[in-house]
């Protein structure tokens, strides 16, 4: 089976990071090959073949987010078609909405071929907010693709008045542990995530970080464009906790895994989310899990049964949540074990069976 997964480029990011741990093991059992329409070198590993389409897209577009895609990019989609016909390939995975938008072209072009639509974030964030210029084109998508994968069960239902053949599929854990454990002794909260103030809610962390005992500190794993680490850090000067804020920067492979073993508790204050893969990677460590409610953090901890769920948006809910485990090494030990459990779920193998059944589907 020759499968052809395609990017808008391979800079750092969530989805690009769990495309290409999906795709790596892919390549494992299958003829794979990554397909990028910007020239951008791979931030991450590639266990398989990166093809760049002949006319390739800026690359200082992050992500594109704009109007009549399918005009827009019309050269990639020509590019995109030619290099299909060429290689024969019996499956193309397309993750993000842009990508997505390209599926009934592939459909007409080659009946035949299982079209997989990859959703990434949740419904109302793909609709409301990041595609909402190209509403038409994402929805046509999704309608023509052969299956559509999700990854919360609240998008299971939203994009399955689209597509019955909507399925949900974990994002597999993307930082090994190696059975490595959390520290659950020192005084630090680890947060992992770019510093996007809306999305990432840099902003409740923060003030998350005013309400914390004076010898504790938050740890803070990422890295963001530059009017965003501007505002970060003249909201620390405001707020007055830069002494109570441990910035790391970008972190990969063994420096993340210290980032997470040298943390008692795990916070996110994302204003939305999809399934976020730093959740569990926190997890994988044994941290202990405290978090504002949004679709991603809500599936992760399943309610509150994996972890302390506050609601969203809500500062003095989440420092409360933070103080309780603050307050007790018992408590902190107690939800460890119910990380450690939950991200079973999300092992390799159980995940890669579940895309070995889509891609062998017939189109």
């Amino acid at each position: 089976m020759k499968i052809l997964i395609v990017i808008e480029n391979l800079i750092m990011g969530g989805l690009k990071r769990v495309t290409t741990v999906v795709g790596n093991e892919l390549a494992q059992q299958a003829d794979v090959a990554y397909y990028s329409l910007a020239q951008t070198p791979a931030f991450y590993p590639l266990q398989a073949p990166l093809l760049v389409a002949p006319h390739p897209v800026a690359p200082t577009v992050t992500n594109y987010f704009g109007d009549r895609p399918l005009d827009v990019y019309q050269p990639q989609l020509r590019d995109l078609l030619a290099t299909l016909a060429t290689g024969h390939y019996d499956c193309v995975v397309l993750p993000g909405g842009l990508l997505v938008s390209f599926a009934p072209a592939i459909k007409a072009s080659f009946p035949r071929m299982n079209v997989i639509a990859w959703i990434h974030n949740n419904f109302r964030t793909y609709f409301d907010q990041y595609y909402v210029q190209m509403q038409p084109e994402l929805q046509a998508g999704l309608t023509a693709a052969d299956t559509v994968v999700v990854l919360t069960d609240s998008d299971l239902v939203n994009y399955a008045q689209f597509n019955p053949h909507t399925v949900k599929i974990y994002n597999p854990q993307t930082l090994r542990a190696a059975g490595q454990r959390a520290d659950l002794q020192s005084h630090t909260i680890a947060f992992t995530g770019r510093i996007d103030i809306q999305h990432k809610g840099i902003d409740y962390l923060l003030e998350l970080a005013r309400q914390l005992p004076r010898d504790w500190q938050i740890a803070i794993a990422g890295h963001g464009k530059p009017a965003d680490m501007a505002t970060f850090h003249w909201l620390q000067r405001e707020l007055g906790v830069s002494h109570r804020i441990l910035y790391r920067g970008a972190l990969q492979d063994q420096a993340l895994r210290q980032h997470y073993q040298r943390a008692s508790i795990f916070v996110m204050t994302s204003r939305w989310e999809g399934m976020p893969l730093v959740m569990g990677e926190a997890m994988a460590f044994g941290l202990p899990v405290a978090a504002m409610e949004n679709t991603g953090s809500a599936e992760y901890l399943q309610q509150g049964r994996h972890g302390l769920l506050t609601a969203a948006k809500d500062v003095a809910a989440l420092s409360q949540a933070v103080n309780t485990l603050i307050e007790s090494p018992v408590l902190r030990q107690q939800y460890a074990y119910r990380s450690l459990e939950r991200i079973k779920d999300f092992q390799m193998p159980r995940i890669m069976g579940q895309w070995q059944a889509i891609l062998t589907q017939s189109a």
